[in-house]
C-alpha cells in the first residue's frame, strides 16, 4: 500500500512538472513570435493588372445596412508577366455604402486567358474616403479569390492568397469608363 502511494504521488508530480514545462515553453514561443512579428516580412508578386470596363451604376437604394448599388462589368483586358487575356462581359460589382461612409465592394466576374481557359474571380474590397478634415488617406484594398480549372496550366492560382489594388483613372473625353485592378500573390 505504501508503494502504490509513492508511485501515484511520483506520477502526479511528474505530470505537474511536465505541464509547467510545456506551458512555460509555449509562453516563450508565443512571446518570441509576437516580438518577431511573423507578418512583417510579407512579400507580394504582381500576377496581372486588369483594365475592367464598367457600365452605368444601378442605384438600388437605401437598405437596412446602407446604400446598395450595382455596377455591371462589361469587358476589358488583363496582362501580367505570365498571363494575359480578356475580362468577359456579364460580371457585376455589388456595392454597399455603409452608414460610416466606407464602401464594401463584392465583384464577381470571369476572365478568359489567351489560350481559352476561363477563370472565376471573386474580389472583396474595402474603400475608405476620408471625411473633410480627417487625418487619413484614401484607402482601397481587396482580397481576391481565383478559381481555375484544376487540369489547366493555371491550377497554381488555386493554391495561393491574392491581394488587390484598385485605381480609378481620369478618363479622356469619349473614353469608356474602366477601373484598373492589380492582382498580387502573397509569397
Amino acid at each position: 500500500m505504501s508503494f502504490n502511494f509513492y508511485k501515484n504521488r511520483v506520477g502526479t508530480v511528474t505530470l505537474v512538472v511536465l505541464l509547467i514545462i510545456s506551458v512555460h515553453g509555449f509562453a516563450q514561443n508565443s512571446n518570441s513570435e509576437n516580438t518577431e512579428s511573423i507578418y512583417r516580412d510579407f512579400k507580394t508578386e504582381l500576377m496581372w493588372k486588369a483594365n475592367v470596363k464598367i457600365g452605368t451604376m444601378i442605384n438600388v437604394g437605401e437598405s437596412k445596412r446602407g446604400t446598395r448599388r450595382v455596377i455591371p462589368i462589361t469587358g476589358g483586358t488583363f496582362s501580367g508577366p505570365n498571363i494575359k487575356g480578356e475580362v468577359l462581359p456579364g460580371g457585376e460589382d455589388w456595392q454597399l455604402v455603409r452608414p460610416d461612409g466606407d464602401t464594401e465592394l463584392y465583384a464577381r466576374y470571369l476572365m478568359k486567358t489567351e489560350d481559352g481557359t476561363v477563370l472565376q474571380i471573386l474580389n472583396k474590397a474595402l474603400m475608405h474616403t476620408p471625411a473633410q478634415g480627417e487625418e487619413s488617406d484614401f484607402y482601397v484594398k481587396s482580397v481576391i479569390d481565383i478559381e481555375a480549372p484544376i487540369e489547366s496550366a493555371y491550377d497554381y492560382l488555386n493554391h495561393a492568397i491574392f491581394l488587390g489594388t484598385l485605381e480609378m483613372p481620369r478618363l479622356k473625353p469619349n473614353e469608356e469608363p474602366y477601373v484598373i485592378i492589380g492582382v498580387y500573390k502573397v509569397l
